[in-house]
Formats: structure tokens, C-alpha cells, sequence
């Protein structure tokens, strides 16, 4: 009777072994989907199983998911997060990235050419972010960041930035602040010996007047070159987008003679030199540009209609190019 109770036990053992190993090593039963497991801050092991459950990713004993994790010494140190559960995941791999916290990294984009109102409208809406500017000015926003008193246009760099479920709004910005800063930092080091630019600061304003002129590679450093080259000899960069930025929330889409005549801080038509402040979010292209201007004699250029510019040297040339591109 021992004998037959001791190998009643290994029986048992074995069978227990081997359906222990199916269970660790066999795909999870997600039926050919992929699921999102949300694992809090602080919930237990017995509740990721429960959680597990109830996601219909596992029906297996909880006792074996334990197991497993006593195994692979996971069991107190699964991280909190987001995880994707695909098909053909076992859950040895599923504790396994729990325990390296291989959590879903969500995008935000930041878009070139955006002012700084329209990142913050776009940050409001990025709903796995954790909401925490509502409310606060753009003063108080900046001093978040750690730089208060500064204007914040243009400052962010326009980057795609992951992150994870629950993160901050204001750690996009504070990292996308540093991207624009070190930008800045290493084209400014790099820009043209003849620059008519005396710091970043002017760089960052340049750029962001490039940004708003065109959004084709090629006529990024024709244009710096057409504003540099103004800067040089004092002409007014007589530039639309400064005037449509001054006007702000006045503009109705339509520029106006009147517009361009009335004078103010952001005129560029009333205005020798560059603007206070940045106008929008330059990207690293227009920065460079900015940086190293395309070489050349412009002083004009126009919309050809088709997206790309004409450049002129003299202002009878660019008459007749306004005349053929702008008013047939």
C-alpha cells in the first residue's frame, strides 16, 4: 500500500509537472487578439491575476501563477503600468516584461510651426497624459518648467516624445524645452561666420519666421537667406506671418492693407529688425537654415502658387514675379 500511495505521488507530481510547464509555456488564451492589462500602483499579485481573468487572457489556477513568478523571482517586483498582451505571448515572457516594466509607450507630436496656444490645446486633449495645466497662465507654465519670466513662443522643440500612461503634460514640455535649448545651442555654435544674428536668441526668432514662410525643405535656406541678407543692410523684413502673430486672436484669415500700415511690436512692415519674441515652434530644419542661410543676392521672393517660392534680387524683378505668380 505504500508502495502504491508513493507512486500515486509521483504520478500526481508529474502530472502536476507537466501541466505547470504547459500552463507557463503555452500561448495565453487570447483567441488571436491583443489585449491591454492596466496594472495600478501598489495592486497586489493576487489582483494582476484577477486582472488577468477578467481580460480573459489566462483561466488558469491562480497557485500557478504564483509558481511561475516564485520561479523567475519576479513575485515582488512587477511593475505598474500599461502592458500589451499579444498573441502568442506565454506567461513566462508576460511576467518576464512585467518585471523589466516594458510598459506601452504612448506618442505625443509636436508640429512644427504650432504657437505656443496650440500646443497647449493639443496637450489638453492627449488623453493618457495626466492633466495638470489647466488652469495656470503661460507665466505659470514656464515657471513649471523651471525658466520663469520667460516668453514661452517657440521654445519646445517640434518632436515626436513617448511616454507612458499617467505621466505628466508638463514632463513633455520640460523635455521638449531642453531638445529646443540644446537645438539651439549646437546650430548656434555652427552657424555662418557672416550671420547677422548676435545670439540664440535672435536664432530662435529667425527660425520661427522661416518656419511660418514655407514648409518646403528647398526654400527653407533660400528664405533665411532673403531675411539675412535684409538684416545686413537694415531693411525691413516686411514679413506677413509677424503681422498675422501681433494681431492674434483679432485675425480673421484676412490681411488687410490696414493690417500691414498700422504699427506695433510684431509689424515687420512698419518695423526694422527682428520681432520681440518668436512667433511659432521652429523645427530643427528651419533652425539650420537659419543657422546657415542659403548663399545668393535675393532680397524678394513670392509664392509661386504651387508651394514653392520665386526669389528676385531687385525689387523691379520681383514687381513682375508678383504680376505673374499672384495676379493673373
Amino acid at each position: 500500500m505504500f508502495l502504491l500511495g508513493l507512486v500515486g505521488l509521483v504520478v500526481a507530481g508529474l502530472w502536476f509537472y507537466r501541466d505547470y510547464k504547459a500552463f507557463s509555456d503555452a500561448p495565453m488564451p487570447l483567441d488571436g487578439h491583443e489585449v491591454v492589462v492596466d496594472v495600478s500602483m501598489g495592486t497586489s499579485f493576487n489582483q494582476i491575476v484577477r486582472q488577468l481573468t477578467q481580460a480573459g487572457a489566462t483561466n488558469a489556477p491562480r497557485e500557478y501563477w504564483r509558481l511561475l513568478a516564485t520561479e523567475l523571482g519576479v513575485i515582488r517586483t512587477l511593475r505598474a503600468g500599461e502592458y500589451l498582451l499579444e498573441p502568442g505571448m506565454t506567461p513566462r515572457q508576460l511576467l518576464t516584461r512585467m518585471a523589466k516594466g516594458k510598459v506601452i509607450l504612448h506618442q505625443f507630436t509636436i508640429v512644427e510651426g504650432w504657437t505656443f496656444r496650440e500646443l497647449r490645446l493639443a496637450l489638453s486633449k492627449a488623453e493618457k497624459l495626466k492633466q495638470t495645466l489647466s488652469g495656470l497662465s503661460d507665466q505659470d507654465i514656464m515657471a513649471r518648467v523651471g525658466k520663469p519670466g520667460q516668453h514661452p513662443e517657440g521654445r519646445f522643440l517640434p518632436e515626436t516624445y513617448s511616454f507612458v500612461r499617467g505621466q505628466q503634460d508638463i514632463d513633455i514640455l520640460k523635455r521638449a524645452f531642453s531638445a529646443m535649448e540644446e537645438t539651439l545651442l549646437k546650430e548656434w555654435g555652427q552657424r555662418a561666420q557672416d550671420s547677422p544674428l548676435t545670439s540664440p536668441e535672435d536664432l530662435l526668432i529667425l527660425a520661427s519666421i522661416v518656419e511660418k514662410e514655407t514648409g518646403r525643405a528647398d526654400d527653407r535656406g533660400p528664405i533665411a537667406g532673403v531675411f539675412s541678407r535684409r538684416l545686413k543692410i537694415g531693411m525691413r523684413l516686411q514679413t506677413d506671418p509677424t503681422v498675422i502673430y501681433g494681431l492674434g486672436s483679432s485675425f480673421n484669415g484676412n490681411l488687410t492693407r490696414r493690417h500691414l500700415e498700422t504699427d506695433g511690436p510684431y509689424n515687420s512692415y512698419t518695423r526694422a529688425g527682428l520681432p520681440p519674441t518668436p512667433i511659432a515652434l521652429p523645427g530643427k530644419e528651419a533652425i539650420a537654415a537659419a543657422a546657415r542661410p542659403a548663399p545668393g543676392d535675393a532680397l524678394y521672393f513670392v509664392a509661386k502658387g504651387d508651394g514653392a517660392s520665386h526669389f528676385s534680387a531687385t525689387l523691379g524683378e520681383h514687381n513682375e514675379a508678383v504680376r505673374r505668380y499672384q495676379l493673373q
